[in-house]
């Protein structure tokens, strides 16, 4: 009679690697929980070291090996039109919890044990973060490989700003609308699913290396979880899908999706991700889809003119269309009504996982982003 231990995730791994006829005893699964957890520590220790190594990262990994990958899972979970990754989320937690209720009696005789099972099944879950897609964190800053500067002046901050004022005003008449009344965009979520991959497909032309096809993007099942959180969307990074909140019914919507998309490609900084969403609405062909990256840009370039020169960013939002600015407070109020005390540590979560992968600056790195496009738009027209 096989003696089937108390782990069961290890005994399923260990019978598929000796073949279903073996015998795995407890102490092997023991051992096995053992090495997991102190090769969890190797990988810890490693991606302190491949910290160093970006340009090692960037040409094997992120433009090497991760570009296979990416396309294969979405080229097998994508035609599926639900989330293959929310399903694949809830089976863990039932797992997660199927287990703990058969075990948490021994953390009254067998802490030890108990802690390094854990630890062992963290170390799987680890290790297939990175090797599927969480190694591009550890890429070589976009700047650097656009050839761009990190930084820039006032002067440069507010000369983008104003330009992007003067587009966004053109653009919200452009639809036809005056001034003070708000532009909705005239698209189902699906349908601005599939128009996402225009602006891949033109801004490929300047950066082959954003080329985005297959596409695999689709609505969270998670979605009023997510809202309550306070994130718009996510990338399964086992899956490879990415997952759009779609309780969102506002102008974000499409550069939501744009922004998952870029990180399906590898791009695992959200500042980083938020840029190249800017560059593929505004290379989007059609109007609306432009209008959204437009106004989307603009609102961080105007929150970082507010932390550097607040009566300027007073004087400047005079010179915002109405009908912008309450597309802002669209979205603002949208927010703000599923406002939560768990909000507040989701995002203390956050902040610490991005610290944890290589962002140091947290949900404050999401700033980085204006550098980006303070320094690409310099010279060229909008």
């Amino acid at each position: 009679m096989v003696n089937f231990p108390q782990n069961y995730l290890f005994s399923f791994a260990l019978k598929i690697m000796w073949g279903k006829n073996s015998f795995v005893s407890l102490d092997m699964a023991k051992r096995t929980s053992a090495f997991l957890t102190i090769f969890l520590i190797v990988q810890i220790i490693g991606l302190q070291l491949l910290k160093f190594f970006p340009e090692f990262v960037e040409k094997y990994y992120s433009l090497g090996v991760y570009p296979w990958i990416s396309k294969l899972s979405r080229y097998i979970f994508g035609w599926i039109p639900f989330s293959v990754g929310d399903l694949f989320y809830l089976l863990i937690a039932i797992v997660a919890i199927r287990w703990l209720y058969k075990n948490v009696r021994r953390l009254r005789n067998d802490q030890v044990g108990f802690a390094v099972e854990i630890l062992g099944a963290v170390s799987i879950v680890y290790f297939m973060f990175h090797v599927l897609w969480g190694f591009n964190y550890y890429r070589l800053p976009l700047h650097k490989s656009l050839q761009l500067e990190s930084d820039y002046t006032t002067e440069q901050l507010l000369e983008t700003t104003n330009r992007f004022i003067e587009k966004s005003n053109a653009m919200h008449r452009q639809l036809g609308h005056a001034d003070s009344v708000k532009v909705d965009l005239p698209y189902t979520q699906k349908e601005m699913f599939k128009k996402s991959l225009n602006g891949y497909k033109n801004l490929e032309e300047e950066f082959p290396k954003l080329a985005y096809s297959p596409r695999s993007v689709k609505k969270s099942g998670w979605s009023l979880g997510l809202t309550y959180m306070g994130y718009s969307g996510y990338l399964n990074p086992f899956s490879g899908e990415a997952q759009v909140n779609n309780l969102i019914n506002t102008y974000k919507f499409p550069v939501v999706a744009c922004h998952e998309e870029a990180h399906q490609i590898g791009y695992a900084a959200e500042n980083e991700a938020n840029f190249i969403a800017t560059l593929s609405t505004l290379h989007n062909d059609d109007p609306y889809i432009q209008y959204a990256g437009y106004i989307f840009t603009l609102r961080y370039l105007i929150n970082e003119v507010a932390r550097r020169d607040e009566p300027k960013y007073f004087e400047l939002l005079t010179t915002i269309n109405p009908g912008i600015l309450e597309s802002y407070k669209e979205m603002r109020d949208f927010w703000e009504s599923y406002e939560n005390p768990f909000e507040s540590f989701s995002k203390i979560f956050w902040d610490n996982f991005l610290k944890a992968n290589n962002q140091s600056r947290g949900i404050m790195s999401y700033d980085y982003m204006v550098a980006l496009v303070v320094n690409y738009f310099e010279d060229k027209p909008l």
